[in-house]
């Protein structure tokens, strides 16, 4: 069985695995061990693994997907800006996502009662279709990622995400993503 870590005891762990083995040069920058980077790696591989998919099946790319599975888990039309909000796209990525996915029918807008300015976006047919579609192939290669790992790690490694966010949230120094 899996021994389960905490966040305390991972991050500990991670910070002995990323010393330096030169005492006396501690200090060093070395990008395979910064933290950033490593998550920056594991994203590519994740998203990947995942748009290898959506990309084959289909011909989105990653702005497109992400579009796609917040209105189809949307139980109405959404704004663009909702669409902004919940993605963590910038909203120019999300305007072209929009525009590509309207021009192959995946989308439609459609007008919005409660301001009159705005538009309402929400799956075509053909784009709830492909967004069932991929639902499941999606939930396999997560199913694939994840194997081997207990409910504890799962857990555990969404806590520390989860924490790092919080000591990033509304810092000055935050930075681009």
């Amino acid at each position: 069985m899996t021994e389960t870590r905490t966040p305390a005891e991972i991050a500990e762990k991670m910070s002995e695995t990323q010393a330096v083995s030169d005492d006396e040069n501690d200090t060093a920058f070395v990008l395979e061990r910064f933290f950033p980077y490593q998550v920056r790696v594991f994203y590519t591989d994740v998203t990947s693994a995942l748009s290898a998919i959506y990309q084959r099946d289909y011909g989105l790319m990653p702005a497109e997907w992400r579009t796609m599975a917040i209105l189809g888990s949307a139980s109405t039309g959404l704004q663009a800006t909702e669409i902004v909000a919940r993605s963590s796209m910038d909203k120019v990525v999300v305007s072209r996502a929009v525009k590509r996915m309207e021009e192959r029918g995946l989308l439609q807008r459609k007008s919005n009662a409660a301001d009159g300015r705005s538009f309402l976006l929400e799956l075509s047919d053909e784009g709830r279709a492909a967004y069932e579609d991929l639902g499941p192939k999606l939930l396999a290669v997560e199913q694939k990622m994840l194997a081997g790992l207990t409910e504890g790690e799962i857990s555990d490694f969404l806590a520390v995400t989860r924490k790092i966010r919080e000591n990033l949230a509304g810092r000055p120094d935050r930075g681009p993503d």
